[in-house]
C-alpha cells in the first residue's frame, strides 16, 4: 500500500460529477486501502475519490479516531436516504484545500445507503460530525467543494487566504 497525492483546488476534476462504481474489483479494493491510509496520514477524517484523482463513486472516513474510537468506512455508491430538518453551521476544513476553515450549514442528521467492500448494501444513520462528514465527502463525488457553500463575498475572501499560502 502507499499514501496517494492529494489533488489540491482549484484542480478541475474537484469539479466533476463522479461515474458509479461498477463492480467491487482487486483494483477497487487496493484503492480503498491506499485511500484509508492516506486519509490517515494526512491527517483527515474523510477522503473522496476525486480527491486522489479517482472519478468514481467512492469514499472513505473515519470520524472518530482522532478521538480514539476508530470506525473506518468505505463507502461505494454512497446516497443520502433521509435528511433530517434541523441544520447546524460547522468549521469545515478539506485536504484538499489546505489551512483554510469554512462555517458550513448542513443538516445535523442524515441516512445514507452505501456498498461496503464485500458487496453487502449498508443502511445507517449519521449525527453530529459523522453526519457533516458524509455529506462533505458526498460533496466530492458531485464536485461540490467547501467554497461553493458560502456567499460571494466569504467565498472570495477565502479564496484569497488560500492563494495567499499556496505562493
Amino acid at each position: 500500500m502507499s499514501v496517494l497525492p492529494i489533488v489540491q483546488w482549484p484542480d478541475p476534476r474537484l469539479m466533476e460529477i463522479c461515474a458509479p462504481v461498477a463492480a467491487i474489483t482487486p483494483e477497487i479494493e487496493t484503492l480503498a486501502a491506499e485511500m484509508l491510509e492516506t486519509m490517515y496520514a494526512a491527517p483527515g477524517r474523510g477522503l473522496a475519490g476525486p480527491q486522489v484523482g479517482a472519478m468514481i463513486r467512492m469514499f472513505v472516513m473515519d470520524a472518530g479516531w482522532k478521538e480514539g474510537k476508530p470506525d473506518p468506512l468505505v463507502c461505494i455508491n454512497p446516497m443520502l436516504q433521509e435528511v433530517g430538518e434541523e441544520r447546524v453551521s460547522n468549521s469545515e476544513g478539506c485536504l484538499s484545500i489546505p489551512g483554510v476553515s469554512a462555517d458550513v450549514s448542513r443538516p445535523s442528521q442524515v441516512q445514507m445507503v452505501w456498498t461496503g467492500l464485500n458487496g453487502a448494501r449498508f443502511v445507517q444513520s449519521f449525527e453530529g460530525f459523522g453526519a457533516v462528514c458524509v455529506q462533505h465527502e458526498l460533496d466530492h463525488l458531485d464536485g461540490v467543494v467547501t467554497f461553493d457553500h458560502l456567499d460571494a463575498d466569504t467565498r472570495a475572501a477565502l479564496e484569497a487566504v488560500y492563494q495567499e499560502q499556496a505562493e
